[in-house]
Protein backbone atom coordinates (compact mmCIF):
# COMPACT_ATOMS: atom_id res chain seq x y z
CA UNK A 1 0.00 0.00 0.00
CA UNK A 2 1.59 3.52 -0.92
CA UNK A 3 1.27 7.05 1.21
CA UNK A 4 0.75 9.72 -0.28
CA UNK A 5 3.77 12.32 0.69
CA UNK A 6 3.54 15.66 2.68
CA UNK A 7 3.39 17.14 -0.23
CA UNK A 8 0.64 15.53 -1.81
CA UNK A 9 -1.75 15.76 0.83
CA UNK A 10 -1.29 19.49 1.14
CA UNK A 11 -1.65 19.68 -2.84
CA UNK A 12 -4.73 17.68 -2.28
CA UNK A 13 -6.17 20.31 0.45
CA UNK A 14 -5.67 23.27 -1.37
CA UNK A 15 -7.27 21.23 -4.27
CA UNK A 16 -10.47 21.67 -1.91
CA UNK A 17 -10.33 24.96 -1.35
CA UNK A 18 -10.72 27.81 -4.19
CA UNK A 19 -7.74 30.38 -4.54
CA UNK A 20 -8.60 33.59 -3.36
CA UNK A 21 -7.83 36.42 -5.72
CA UNK A 22 -7.26 40.25 -4.93
CA UNK A 23 -10.28 42.28 -5.52
CA UNK A 24 -9.44 46.17 -6.52
CA UNK A 25 -13.06 47.39 -6.64
CA UNK A 26 -14.01 51.07 -7.40
CA UNK A 27 -16.65 51.57 -5.16
CA UNK A 28 -14.57 53.66 -3.01
CA UNK A 29 -13.30 56.10 -5.52
CA UNK A 30 -16.54 56.88 -6.88
CA UNK A 31 -18.27 57.65 -3.30
CA UNK A 32 -15.53 59.92 -2.24
CA UNK A 33 -15.84 61.65 -6.05
CA UNK A 34 -19.56 62.20 -4.95
CA UNK A 35 -18.69 63.60 -1.81
CA UNK A 36 -16.33 66.33 -3.40
CA UNK A 37 -19.02 67.64 -5.81
CA UNK A 38 -21.28 67.43 -2.76
CA UNK A 39 -18.59 69.59 -0.79
CA UNK A 40 -18.06 71.90 -3.66
CA UNK A 41 -21.62 72.46 -4.28
CA UNK A 42 -22.67 73.37 -0.54
CA UNK A 43 -19.88 75.89 -0.93
CA UNK A 44 -20.63 77.64 -3.69
CA UNK A 45 -24.42 77.67 -2.72
CA UNK A 46 -22.90 79.04 0.61
CA UNK A 47 -20.87 81.68 -1.50
CA UNK A 48 -23.56 82.79 -3.46
CA UNK A 49 -26.11 82.91 -0.42
CA UNK A 50 -23.20 84.96 1.62
CA UNK A 51 -22.86 87.58 -1.98
CA UNK A 52 -26.86 87.76 -1.68
CA UNK A 53 -27.07 88.90 1.87
CA UNK A 54 -23.88 90.87 1.21
CA UNK A 55 -25.59 92.90 -1.42
CA UNK A 56 -28.98 92.79 0.62
CA UNK A 57 -26.92 94.87 3.08
CA UNK A 58 -25.42 96.88 0.61
CA UNK A 59 -28.83 98.24 -0.74
CA UNK A 60 -30.48 99.12 3.10
CA UNK A 61 -27.37 100.66 3.94
CA UNK A 62 -26.61 102.47 1.04
CA UNK A 63 -29.86 103.02 -0.70
CA UNK A 64 -29.06 103.39 -3.98
CA UNK A 65 -30.78 106.03 -6.27
CA UNK A 66 -31.31 106.64 -9.78
CA UNK A 67 -28.72 109.65 -10.79
CA UNK A 68 -30.13 112.48 -12.80
CA UNK A 69 -28.60 113.16 -16.49
CA UNK A 70 -29.90 116.15 -18.20
CA UNK A 71 -29.31 118.85 -20.51
CA UNK A 72 -28.21 121.90 -18.95
CA UNK A 73 -27.37 124.60 -21.55
CA UNK A 74 -27.45 124.94 -25.28
CA UNK A 75 -24.83 127.41 -27.23
CA UNK A 76 -25.51 127.94 -30.94
CA UNK A 77 -22.71 129.15 -32.94
CA UNK A 78 -24.26 128.28 -36.23
CA UNK A 79 -27.72 127.67 -38.10
CA UNK A 80 -27.72 127.45 -42.03
CA UNK A 81 -31.02 126.34 -43.97
CA UNK A 82 -29.83 126.20 -47.83
CA UNK A 83 -31.62 125.03 -50.45
CA UNK A 84 -29.50 123.39 -53.39
CA UNK A 85 -28.23 126.47 -55.48
CA UNK A 86 -30.12 125.86 -58.75
CA UNK A 87 -33.06 125.01 -57.22
CA UNK A 88 -32.75 128.72 -55.32
CA UNK A 89 -31.97 130.69 -58.81
CA UNK A 90 -35.31 128.81 -60.20
CA UNK A 91 -37.20 130.13 -57.06
CA UNK A 92 -39.78 133.17 -57.32
CA UNK A 93 -38.99 135.76 -55.16
CA UNK A 94 -40.69 135.21 -51.56
CA UNK A 95 -41.79 132.00 -52.02
CA UNK A 96 -39.62 129.51 -50.08
CA UNK A 97 -37.54 127.11 -52.43
CA UNK A 98 -39.38 123.90 -51.13
CA UNK A 99 -40.51 122.31 -54.77
CA UNK A 100 -36.69 120.97 -55.14
CA UNK A 101 -36.97 118.09 -52.67
CA UNK A 102 -33.72 118.26 -51.03
CA UNK A 103 -32.30 120.90 -48.45
CA UNK A 104 -29.22 121.36 -46.72
CA UNK A 105 -28.27 122.02 -42.92
CA UNK A 106 -25.64 122.97 -41.21
CA UNK A 107 -25.11 122.89 -37.69
CA UNK A 108 -22.69 123.76 -34.77
CA UNK A 109 -23.89 123.67 -31.42
CA UNK A 110 -22.06 123.40 -27.84
CA UNK A 111 -24.67 121.02 -25.53
CA UNK A 112 -23.56 121.11 -21.67
CA UNK A 113 -24.84 118.09 -19.40
CA UNK A 114 -25.22 118.17 -16.04
CA UNK A 115 -24.92 114.90 -13.77
CA UNK A 116 -25.74 114.41 -10.94
CA UNK A 117 -25.08 111.73 -8.06
CA UNK A 118 -27.72 111.45 -5.24
CA UNK A 119 -26.17 108.51 -3.81
CA UNK A 120 -24.05 108.00 -0.69
CA UNK A 121 -21.10 106.54 -3.00
CA UNK A 122 -19.68 106.90 -6.10
CA UNK A 123 -20.94 106.32 -9.79
CA UNK A 124 -19.09 105.31 -13.03
CA UNK A 125 -20.68 106.38 -15.86
CA UNK A 126 -20.04 105.03 -19.76
CA UNK A 127 -19.33 106.63 -22.47
CA UNK A 128 -22.53 107.82 -24.27
CA UNK A 129 -23.32 108.72 -27.64
CA UNK A 130 -26.76 110.54 -27.85
CA UNK A 131 -28.47 111.14 -31.40
CA UNK A 132 -29.04 114.84 -32.57
CA UNK A 133 -32.25 114.63 -34.81
CA UNK A 134 -34.53 116.46 -37.16
CA UNK A 135 -38.15 114.93 -38.01
CA UNK A 136 -36.56 111.63 -36.83
CA UNK A 137 -33.57 111.77 -39.19
CA UNK A 138 -30.28 111.69 -37.87
CA UNK A 139 -28.10 114.50 -38.24
CA UNK A 140 -25.26 114.28 -35.71
CA UNK A 141 -24.22 112.48 -32.48
CA UNK A 142 -23.24 114.44 -29.57
CA UNK A 143 -20.37 112.08 -27.91
CA UNK A 144 -19.86 112.20 -23.92
CA UNK A 145 -17.02 110.45 -22.71
CA UNK A 146 -17.14 107.96 -19.75
CA UNK A 147 -16.65 109.29 -15.94
CA UNK A 148 -16.22 108.80 -12.55
CA UNK A 149 -18.40 110.87 -10.48
CA UNK A 150 -18.02 111.05 -6.42
CA UNK A 151 -20.89 110.96 -4.01
CA UNK A 152 -23.31 114.18 -3.26
CA UNK A 153 -21.55 115.80 -6.43
CA UNK A 154 -22.84 117.57 -9.55
CA UNK A 155 -20.28 117.76 -12.78
CA UNK A 156 -20.85 119.69 -15.93
CA UNK A 157 -20.18 118.10 -19.11
CA UNK A 158 -19.96 119.56 -22.32
CA UNK A 159 -19.73 117.87 -26.06
CA UNK A 160 -20.08 119.86 -29.07
CA UNK A 161 -22.36 119.09 -32.29
CA UNK A 162 -21.54 119.73 -35.85
CA UNK A 163 -23.18 119.07 -38.94
CA UNK A 164 -21.70 120.11 -42.60
CA UNK A 165 -24.28 120.20 -45.17
CA UNK A 166 -26.81 117.44 -43.91
CA UNK A 167 -28.99 116.60 -47.18
CA UNK A 168 -32.18 116.52 -46.06
CA UNK A 169 -34.81 115.25 -48.96
CA UNK A 170 -38.36 115.85 -49.63
CA UNK A 171 -40.93 116.58 -46.77
CA UNK A 172 -38.48 116.88 -44.16
CA UNK A 173 -36.49 119.47 -46.71
CA UNK A 174 -39.98 121.47 -47.48
CA UNK A 175 -40.48 121.34 -43.63
CA UNK A 176 -36.98 122.27 -42.75
CA UNK A 177 -37.02 125.31 -45.26
CA UNK A 178 -40.61 126.54 -44.26
CA UNK A 179 -39.37 126.18 -40.61
CA UNK A 180 -36.17 128.52 -41.03
CA UNK A 181 -37.99 130.90 -43.46
CA UNK A 182 -41.23 131.29 -41.94
CA UNK A 183 -41.15 130.52 -38.86
CA UNK A 184 -37.35 131.38 -37.86
CA UNK A 185 -37.39 128.04 -35.47
CA UNK A 186 -35.49 124.74 -36.43
CA UNK A 187 -36.42 122.29 -34.08
CA UNK A 188 -34.12 119.04 -33.01
CA UNK A 189 -34.26 116.02 -30.98
CA UNK A 190 -31.75 115.19 -29.03
CA UNK A 191 -31.87 111.66 -27.29
CA UNK A 192 -30.60 108.70 -26.31
CA UNK A 193 -29.48 106.35 -22.97
CA UNK A 194 -27.33 107.27 -20.44
CA UNK A 195 -25.59 104.08 -18.49
CA UNK A 196 -24.08 104.08 -15.07
CA UNK A 197 -23.17 101.79 -12.37
CA UNK A 198 -23.03 102.33 -8.61
CA UNK A 199 -19.62 101.87 -6.94
CA UNK A 200 -19.55 100.58 -2.99
CA UNK A 201 -16.32 99.02 -1.89
CA UNK A 202 -14.74 98.54 -4.98
CA UNK A 203 -17.24 96.59 -6.72
CA UNK A 204 -19.86 97.75 -9.29
CA UNK A 205 -23.44 97.59 -9.25
CA UNK A 206 -25.73 96.09 -12.84
CA UNK A 207 -25.75 98.79 -15.34
CA UNK A 208 -28.43 101.84 -14.42
CA UNK A 209 -30.09 103.43 -17.74
CA UNK A 210 -30.65 107.00 -17.32
CA UNK A 211 -32.79 107.86 -20.71
CA UNK A 212 -32.90 111.82 -21.91
CA UNK A 213 -35.23 113.02 -24.58
CA UNK A 214 -34.89 116.31 -25.18
CA UNK A 215 -36.13 118.84 -27.90
CA UNK A 216 -34.96 122.36 -28.24
CA UNK A 217 -35.66 124.80 -31.19
CA UNK A 218 -33.26 126.99 -32.51
CA UNK A 219 -33.68 130.54 -34.45
CA UNK A 220 -31.39 130.59 -37.45
CA UNK A 221 -31.74 134.65 -37.82
CA UNK A 222 -30.86 135.36 -34.36
CA UNK A 223 -28.21 132.24 -33.96
CA UNK A 224 -29.68 131.70 -30.58
CA UNK A 225 -31.63 128.96 -28.80
CA UNK A 226 -35.82 129.72 -28.54
CA UNK A 227 -36.55 127.12 -25.95
CA UNK A 228 -35.56 123.66 -23.71
CA UNK A 229 -37.59 121.17 -22.59
CA UNK A 230 -36.28 117.84 -21.64
CA UNK A 231 -37.61 114.39 -20.07
CA UNK A 232 -35.98 111.88 -18.19
CA UNK A 233 -37.77 107.92 -18.22
CA UNK A 234 -41.04 110.03 -19.30
CA UNK A 235 -40.84 112.44 -16.28
CA UNK A 236 -40.70 116.13 -17.01
CA UNK A 237 -37.96 117.96 -15.52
Amino acid sequence: MTTRSSGDAHGGAASWYPQRRPHYGYGGGSASFRGCCCCLFLLLTFLALLALAVALVVVLVVKPRKPQFDLNQVSVQYLLVAPPTSAAAATPAGVPPAASGAAYLSLNITLLFTAVNPNKVGIRYGATALDVMYHGVPLGVAAVPGFEQPAHSTRLLQTRVIVDRFNVLQADAQDLVRDAAIRDSVELRITGDVGAKILVLGFSSPKVQVSVDCAIAISPNSQSLKYKQCGVDGLSV
